[in-house]
């Protein structure tokens, strides 16, 4: 099959005819507009008023191209090289995660939080594309916000992104489960959204997360699953001034255990806060000053 026309309602027809068994229509709609406003810098209105718009063969193409990624499940953010996240454009590829929406909501509660307690000095570990700290230090303008990761790929999207959003985040190689002793910065605030999907749930998920996106962001061991919780919050022992916080993005099976790792190595005022799902996906907790295993108890919000 091929596109009738080089006007926008033939290419849409195109789009929903070899898309409609992969995704619902209404997806597929929401595609067409973000490819229209990526290749022709046309909003959904502007798009809705004028379907009969002819494009160039060069735009034609493009959209040609992106219809074939998209039948190969491939995610429309990888396609345009781009997303939103927290009311900012980020550029993305292959060698980061697609930020989520409960990622958005765990960089908004840290900036509830701690709004009224600037300056702080934060570290964002396992950075990816610098979402995370690049919202922070824009909602937190005070603060002095660090990026690590083991990816020397990601790291450069993530610097490509602060230079691109005009902030002021150090961005710097870090294995969090072997961290360099010389990181040695005494820091108010430590988050991570670390890998967290068990192996066993890879049944469950997409063929577009899982063909596309790297999955050493994503999945840890079913035997292990804690692993990158526990290493940084050892790390957070020796680099987190005392009253120091940590937030976490989690797996929702895990928060329970997660919580009594917490209290074991020295903290307390734990909570737990659900996404909009319902869903128990995010974890703050404080340092004290002399681990005391025997406070128990947590808040879930």
């Amino acid at each position: 099959m091929r596109i009738q026309s080089n006007r926008l309602k033939d290419i849409l027809a195109f789009a929903k005819a070899e898309l409609a068994p992969f995704y619902p229509e209404r997806e597929i709609q929401s595609f067409f507009y973000l490819l229209c406003e990526a290749y022709l810098g046309m909003n959904k209105t502007a798009v809705i008023l004028d379907l009969d718009k002819p494009v160039s063969e060069s735009e034609l193409l493009k959209f040609n191209f992106a219809i074939k990624d998209l039948k190969k499940e491939k995610p429309i953010q990888y396609i345009l090289g781009e997303t939103e996240f927290c009311d900012l454009k980020f550029k993305v590829n292959e060698f980061t995660l697609i930020p989520r929406p409960e990622t958005e909501e765990l960089v908004y509660w840290i900036v509830e939080k701690k709004k009224d307690k600037q300056p702080l000095r934060i570290l964002d570990i396992g950075t990816g594309s610098g979402c995370i700290a690049i919202s922070l230090a824009k909602n937190l303008p005070l603060a002095t916000v660090q990026g690590v990761d083991i990816s020397i790929e990601a790291l450069e999207i993530a610097q490509k992104n602060g230079r691109l959003l005009k902030t002021r985040v150090d961005f710097s190689i870090l294995d969090i489960l072997n961290p360099a002793p010389s990181f040695s910065s005494e820091l108010d605030l430590i988050v991570s959204n670390p890998p967290y999907v068990l192996e066993s749930e890879k049944g469950y998920m997409r063929k577009n997360v899982l063909d596309y996106e790297p999955s050493r962001a994503l999945f840890v061991k079913d035997s292990n699953p804690l692993l990158f919780y526990l290493k940084i919050i050892e790390f957070a022992k020796n680099h987190l001034v005392e009253n120091g916080s940590v937030y976490f993005e989690i797996n929702e099976s895990k928060s329970e255990e997660l919580s009594q790792l917490l209290q074991a190595n020295g903290y307390d005022q734990i909570e737990i806060r659900k996404d909009i799902s319902g869903k128990a996906r995010m974890m703050c907790a404080q340092k004290k000053h002399s681990p005391n295993p025997s406070d128990s108890g947590y808040a879930i919000h």
